[in-house]
């Protein structure tokens, strides 16, 4: 029973450890930061010129798709866009220690993370015709690409499914691929193919043909949430 009872004891002060190390507050110069959501959604205002109000991208693709990402993961592109590690020229302006403190780099993530899309039509649209096309603004359609499916879904699956999830929804520090603009991802492979951006297992996807590449594509084309 005393071997019982302390190994209660323990239990406990594990959990209590987990606990209290998973509520450690964020620091910023030693104080803790506090999500804001107004500050979060000035700095959408800014955001929302080229990703849209609703965080779904915009440009016709050129723009990424930016609700729904993991907050963390937002965040880590926003300093390395800071440190101009990661080459981004529309957010050379922006990505500035003025401009985009680490406070706001915290609260513009956060309110991205939470950002829901539709991606379905609703049953009752609105009769009015100025009002209809306002609805659908707001529901995320991928506009499907040519190529083999199948054939693409088995490239998925070899390279992309163990990191990103088994239908592109992502996986922590991996982006989702579902519901993200192909424009943008073509553009994000030709810079980790030309050595601007880092990626493992390169040398495996310059040895792949144009059309393994147009067969992936009409596959995440097909992953809507």
């Amino acid at each position: 029973m005393r071997s019982l009872a302390w190994m209660a004891v323990l239990v406990f002060a594990l959990a209590g450890g987990v606990l209290a190390h998973a509520e450690e507050p964020t620091l910023i110069n030693g104080k803790p930061w506090v999500y804001d959501p107004d500050d979060a959604k000035d700095i959408m205002r800014t955001c929302a010129a080229c990703h849209g109000e609703g965080g779904a991208g915009g440009g016709g693709g050129v723009y990424p798709r930016l609700a729904g990402l993991n907050a963390d993961y937002i965040a880590k592109q926003l300093r390395l866009f800071k440190s101009h590690e990661r080459e981004n020229i529309p957010m050379i302006p922006y990505a500035t220690e003025r401009e985009l403190p680490e406070r706001d780099v915290l609260n513009i993530s956060r309110h991205l993370s939470e950002l829901k899309i539709e991606t379905k039509l609703p049953a009752n649209l609105p009769s009015d015709g100025f009002a209809r096309l306002e609805a659908m603004k707001k529901i995320l359609q991928i506009p499907r690409e040519p190529g083999d499916v199948a054939a693409g879904k088995v490239f998925f699956d070899a390279e992309c499914g163990v990191c990103h999830g088994i239908r592109g929804e992502g996986h922590l520090m991996k982006p989702q691929l579902a519901g993200q603009h192909i424009k943008y991802l073509k553009t994000q492979v030709e810079g980790y193919l030309a050595g601007r951006r880092p990626h493992q297992d390169i040398a495996d996807w310059r040895a792949r043909p144009e059309t393994d590449w147009a067969d992936l594509w009409a596959y995440i084309s097909t992953l809507q949430e």
